[in-house]
Order: structure tokens, then sequence, then C-alpha cells
């Protein structure tokens, strides 16, 4: 079995251990090492299901040319970003409320915590076009236009997307961008007169706290807090 198979199950165990599913939706995926497309898990199932054969490898059209099961409507997140960013390895979309709540207030993520200085400077974009799903390639194409160069983009009143150079870092960014919007509407909803970190400095944090080292770190802990196996399907 693929290597992606296995890192796609580990990275949707690990963002249903940290709340990131909803129900059914959301999904991971990792570049197939082939290019013919995104490795992802099969629709119909909680991330915190997913092993290695609940994955398989969807086309840019949208075929399934490896494995079974019925494949995620929003596909073309995952595939047209890949397409547009050679340097993604990785794509994760999820659902994440804090995320989600942020973005539909309209404010801007700080960063109050270390880890909205792995995203900020400079802002986190936001696409607008719809917050229905993301069902057609040309809608996934305009994500990624959107997306630029950036690791993360909200959704507006849907979720987000985040990426990286593998789907470990995809993975990580998720969990980070989760807490970075929880901990900003904290700072929010006290009120008084937030600070926040001033670029320069933020940049000089994402190096010293989130540099590659540290975030495969990071990983291979998220990894071992894991159960021995994901829950059954009946």
């Amino acid at each position: 079995m693929s290597n992606e198979r296995e890192l796609v199950s580990l990275a949707s165990r690990v963002l249903g251990a940290a709340d990131q599913g909803d129900f059914i939706w959301g999904h991971a995926s990792a570049r197939d090492a082939e290019g013919r497309g995104s490795w992802i898990k099969q629709s119909g199932i909680g991330l915190s299901e997913v092993t290695a054969d609940r994955v398989h490898l969807v086309s840019p059209e949208g075929d399934v040319l490896e494995g079974s099961g019925p494949r995620h409507i929003e596909y073309p997140i995952h595939t047209e970003i890949m397409a547009a960013r050679p340097d993604v390895g990785g794509v994760v979309h999820a659902h994440s409320p804090h995320a989600v709540a942020l973005a539909a207030a309209g404010v801007d993520l700080r960063p109050v915590s270390h880890a909205a200085t792995y995203f900020v400077p400079p802002a986190v974009p936001r696409f607008t076009e719809t917050s229905d799903l993301i069902s057609t390639r040309d809608l996934g194409r305009a994500v990624a236009d959107r997306l630029g160069d950036a690791s993360a983009i909200f959704l507006v009143n849907h979720g987000i997307v985040t990426v990286g150079p593998d789907l470990r870092s995809a993975t990580f960014a998720a969990l980070l961008l989760e807490s970075a919007c929880e901990q900003m509407l904290r700072t929010l909803a006290f009120g008084g007169e937030p600070r926040w970190t001033d670029d320069d400095e933020a940049l000089a944090k994402r190096e010293h706290i989130y540099n590659t080292r540290a975030v495969n770190t990071a990983w291979d802990y998220l990894v071992r807090q894991l159960p021995e196996s994901p829950e059954a399907i009946p």
C-alpha cells in the first residue's frame, strides 16, 4: 500500500482527534508521487475512522484511479490547488469552528499569540465567491487563485483550507489556525486595547518557533497521541 495512503490516514485521524471533524465532512490529501492527482479519504466516513484502505487516488478530472468508495464532492479544492502550486504536497479542508466564526465576523487574524505568527503577516486571504461546496473545477481554481502563495485561506461561512510542502505541515497548520482563531476571539471578547506582535517580530517568531524541524517534531507528537486503531465502521 502506498506511503501516501498511510500518510492521509494518519493526517485524517490527527485532525479527527483534534476535533477538526464535522461528522463525515472535512478531508486531507497528499500529492501523488507520480503526478496522477491527489490521495484523499473516501466520502461518507469521519476523519477519525480513516484507515489506509479507505483512501483513494482521485484524478484532476474526478476519476477514482486507485482504491474504492465514493469520492468527496469537494475534491477540486485539492487537485486545483496542487495544480496551481507545485510547492504544495498536502492540502487540508476542515470546518474549524473558531476559524469559521472569526472569518464570518469579518475580523482579520492578528498575531496576538505565537500560533498566529505562522500565518500573519501577510493577512490570511478570504474566499467569498461562494459559501457553498467547492464542487467544480472552476471553483477549485478560484480558491487556488485567491489562496495565492499563502499557507491558509478562510472560506467565509464555510471553513478553512491549509497547505504545506507535505501533508504533515498542512495538517499542523490546520490545527494551529484553529488555535490562533480561538485565541483571537477570546482577545476580542475581553475588549480593552488588544495588542499584537509587529510584522518583523512575527516573521522572526515564525522561524524560531515553527521551523521545519519543529513542525515535524510536533507532527510526531500528534501521531503518538492517536489511539492504536481508528474507530470501526459497522
